[in-house]
């Protein structure tokens, strides 16, 4: 069995070694910051800079632009998505040199770059829960970290730094298991050369059941490593000097991405036949991760304070992940959720229960 794999998690929220090395070096980020100049619009549009291609994890924003709720909110022209993931596409880079307006991103992406002098904030959390997790066989299924003890465990080198962290945060040392340094493709798992795999719960499961390999897996978030994911990340000057703007964006995305929960197939429609019509991208297959998607988009606390929120407790939470990982930060400098709070406040009927 051969596969194809989406590298998407790979790419974009690994934990390189080096802590800020896969978004720039110190002095890029200073000198990116003190640029002074902005091109963070293009004929009047803002650049709004994806995490990965054009697929469904980016339904909030198709229903957005389709069904005009930038516009609604001001944007003329609509914001110009611009997608991420490859080599220098970084969100933090884009933001620092002045590229884009706003970016989707990770914690663990954001907090080494404002930990070397940038001047960015979290203003948003999409999924509430990072889709990082280990899969397994369902017929030897790993369902705990304690499980991972003494079994083989494929890692990929871009990914090493947030696998050690989820052994520390679960009281477990690299000696405790067998790393298997490995690649992308997961058919090393199904043909039992290792028994369990680190991937991103939306894509490899699904890809792999579409196959006939059922599995199982285990979620970092829901084992001592809770980090959010797909943040929406700006620059300080942005809050201060376009708050109110800001805010109407939010509003906006809180409208697609109400919208992209309740109806995951018209989702799968935009990214397939609209946004991402280039990509090969199949509706079925985007609709079973669309579902997925909305396991992490929606939670308990999105239910009582509205979809992209983050609760005090959780970006606690977030602040203690991202010690485990490394990298010590406060939350007042890298999470600022006065502004959603604010939208609902003023938009009540935002919030869905």
């Amino acid at each position: 069995m051969s596969l194809s794999v989406d590298r998407r998690s790979f790419l974009r929220y690994s934990m390189l070694a080096g802590g800020a090395a896969g978004a720039l070096g110190a002095s890029g980020v200073l000198a990116a910051c003190s640029s002074g100049s902005s091109s963070s619009s293009s004929g009047g549009a803002k650049k709004v800079q994806l995490s990965w291609i054009k697929n469904i994890e980016f339904a909030g924003e198709y229903h957005a632009l389709s069904k005009g709720y930038y516009k609604a909110a001001g944007f003329t022209p609509d914001p110009d998505l611009v997608t991420g993931g490859g080599a220098g596409t970084g969100v933090e880079t884009g933001l620092t040199s002045n590229k884009v307006w706003i970016g989707m991103t990770a914690p663990q992406l954001t907090a080494p770059v404002i930990l070397q002098g940038a001047k960015l904030k979290t203003v948003a959390a999409t999924y509430q829960k990072n889709p990082f997790c280990i899969m397994s066989s369902a017929k030897s299924p790993i369902t705990t970290p304690a499980e991972m003890k003494g079994k083989k465990i494929g890692v990929q080198a871009s990914n090493e730094n947030v696998f050690k962290a989820l052994l520390t945060a679960n009281n477990l040392s690299e000696s405790d298991v067998d790393k298997i340094t490995v690649q992308y493709d997961p058919t090393p798992l199904t043909k039992g050369e290792v028994d369990g795999w680190v991937a991103y719960s939306t894509n490899e499961p699904i890809t792999l059941a579409a196959q006939g390999f059922p599995t199982a897996t285990l979620l970092f978030a829901d084992h001592n490593l809770p980090l959010v994911a797909e943040t929406l990340v700006v620059r300080q000057e942005t809050i201060d000097s376009e708050r109110d703007l800001l805010k109407k964006f939010l509003k906006a995305e809180i409208q697609g991405w109400n919208d992209a929960v309740a109806d995951p197939r018209g989702s799968a429609e935009l990214a397939v036949n609209v946004y991402g019509k280039n990509l090969g991208l199949k509706v079925d297959d985007q609709t079973k991760e669309a579902t997925a998607q909305n396991d992490l988009v929606v939670s308990a606390d999105t239910k009582a304070n509205g979809l992209l929120t983050m609760t005090d407790a959780l970006i606690a939470e977030n602040i203690e992940a991202l010690a485990k990982a490394g990298y010590t930060i406060k939350a007042a400098d890298i999470f600022d959720m006065s502004l959603i709070s604010e939208v609902y406040q003023e938009n009540p009927d935002l919030k869905k229960a």
